[in-house]
């Protein structure tokens, strides 16, 4: 056992010497729900990543859409890999502010275990065929994933994760009172590193899908420069390299608006962190202000960036299309397993009778890979 001491030791100082004080300390994590032993070397943080990263969820998010389908190409987002690239800019924020990159890291790989087939066609199509049941929301469902649908451990269901790690997940973007427990106070703030997630997804999303958007023609980089962010991006990408082939002026621009963003954000959250005098994490949780944010004039060019994204991508016949078929899909096998749960399979035709049928039906409907949804689709209708 001593050979453990020194580097349990080790792990534990570093967090005391390299964290803010307003950041989430591992060692005053709220717990799990079902207690157990933790890992000499590994903090409660790094183990809930490693929990996440070795489920069964995370691996089908490699064939769920982020935009666009899976055949429709092999270099498009998917939505692991958007996944990938949220965590990446979450650990970035976390270091420059002190915050803890583990937990960071954690809640950004988890936050959407709970997405449909077909990104958020999917969801919008089993939202309406849930509505008498409280609706469907991804963040409700990323959590039963790793409070029960997951099952990988013989002392408990699911994947046991700190109440830091769920919380993040289900105060993730625009929650709303509807979709918390008690467990998860409404008028309690989380923590900076689950804030903070919020914001480095948005910041993936509408810059990776605007290198999508132009990748697959549906985006005109000509049209697109009525966008301001987007015009500043060009005019420094022709100040830096003035000769470059249209593929890699493409990934400069899109690398100048991720960097933009994040370093905007580090900055006017240091200013916010200041102003509010957050100094620990209770301050964190008390504070009424968005504690990390873009500034003013940088969050004002994102909405004109999300909007051009909304009317010109979003709503682009050929992706319109393939909502109609996603949500087809999706109507066409909930209503084949509601006439007919003998069709469901494994764990899912076990709780048959146990609880609201609809409910199971979009257990299974949700952990679906687009391409599984397809081949089952196929074979039902």
């Amino acid at each position: 056992m001593s050979q453990f001491q020194e580097p349990a030791e080790r792990v534990r100082d570093y967090e005391s010497r390299i964290l803010a004080p307003y950041a989430a300390h591992s060692s005053q994590s709220r717990g799990r729900k079902y207690p157990q032993k933790e890992h000499p070397l590994r903090t409660v943080y790094q183990r809930d990543r490693d929990r996440v990263i070795h489920s069964a969820a995370f691996r089908r998010m490699e064939y769920k859409t982020q935009v666009f389908v899976n055949h429709e190409g092999d270099h498009y987002r998917t939505r692991l890999t958007h996944t990938i690239e949220v965590a990446q800019i979450s650990r970035t924020i976390a270091r420059a502010l002190g915050l803890n990159e583990d937990l960071a890291e954690a809640i950004a790989l988890v936050h959407d275990l709970g997405h449909t087939p077909f990104g958020h066609s999917g969801e919008d199509a089993l939202n309406e065929l849930m509505r008498d049941f409280g609706g469907f929301n991804h963040n409700r469902q990323s959590l039963r994933v790793v409070d029960f649908l997951e099952r990988r451990y013989p002392d408990f269901p699911g994947l046991n994760l700190t109440y830091e790690v769920r919380e993040g997940i289900i105060k993730h973007e625009t929650w709303s009172p509807q979709i918390l427990t008690e467990e998860f106070p409404p008028d309690e703030r989380p923590t900076l590193e689950a804030a903070l997630v919020d914001i480095a997804d948005s910041i993936a999303y509408n810059s990776h899908d605007v290198d999508d958007g132009l990748s697959s023609g549906i985006l005109d980089k000509t049209d697109m420069e009525q966008v301001p962010i987007f015009m500043e991006a060009v005019r420094e990408s022709e100040r830096l390299w003035r000769e470059l082939d249209p593929k890699l002026r493409r990934h400069s621009l899109v690398r100048l608006l991720v960097d933009w963003q994040v370093t905007d954000l580090i900055s006017e959250t240091a200013k916010n962190i200041g102003r509010y005098r957050i100094d620990s994490i209770d301050a964190v949780r008390r504070c009424h202000q968005q504690t990390i944010s873009l500034s003013s004039p940088i969050a004002a060019k994102v909405e004109k960036l999300k909007k051009y994204l909304s009317d010109k991508m979003y709503r682009h016949p050929r992706l319109l299309a393939t909502s109609e078929e996603a949500r087809q899909i999706i109507t066409t096998l909930f209503g084949r397993y509601k006439e007919d749960p003998s069709r469901l399979h494994g764990k899912f035709k076990f709780r048959v009778g146990m609880e609201p049928i609809e409910i199971i039906i979009a257990d299974f409907i949700a952990g679906m890979t687009d391409r599984y949804a397809i081949r089952m689709y196929e074979k039902l209708k």
